[in-house]
């Protein structure tokens, strides 16, 4: 994969250093993160799945985090008292950690652990001053300073 240096744009862009950020990221990760393997899922318009094979994890060995519009699924092995000799190991368990860029207004709501999948319900919440909005078509306009006025005055 080609490697794009973004030292320029940080020179010049102000307030874009989290689009840039994102792009180092995905450039830096892409190779690294094979396991587990996870799908993303579009539910909706405004609602996403993302579903990890976590085979041989139990719910306690699971975390889940959000922060700043970063979402972070760790997962670590519970170490076992008895160490066990395989004559295959087939089955991978070993520790991981894995980390999704969450957009503007996307929050996780819910999750859920079942037959080795662990499902993340995510959903896009625009505020309402953010949607768009219909304008009615009047007969008079009012005075743009009066209605100023008066919002201040609430």
């Amino acid at each position: 994969m080609r490697s794009y240096d973004l030292t320029p744009f940080y020179r010049t862009a102000i307030g874009f250093d989290r689009l840039a950020k994102m792009l180092n990221e995905s450039q830096r990760s892409e190779n690294e993160i094979s396991y587990p393997p996870y799908n993303i899922e579009l539910v909706d318009e405004n609602a996403y799945k993302i579903v990890m094979a976590v085979a041989g994890f139990q719910q306690d060995e699971l975390e889940i985090e959000t922060e700043h519009q970063a979402l972070r699924v760790t997962g670590r092995k519970a170490k076992k008292e008895q160490e066990t000799t395989y004559l295959h190991r087939g089955i991978a368990t070993r520790d991981f950690e894995h980390k999704f860029q969450l957009a503007d207004h996307v929050k996780v709501t819910g999750a859920q652990l079942e037959n080795g999948l662990l499902t993340i319900a995510l959903v896009r919440e625009i505020p309402e001053a953010l949607k768009p909005r219909k304008i009615e078509i009047g007969t008079a306009v009012p005075n743009a300073s009066a209605t100023l006025i008066e919002q201040k005055a609430a």
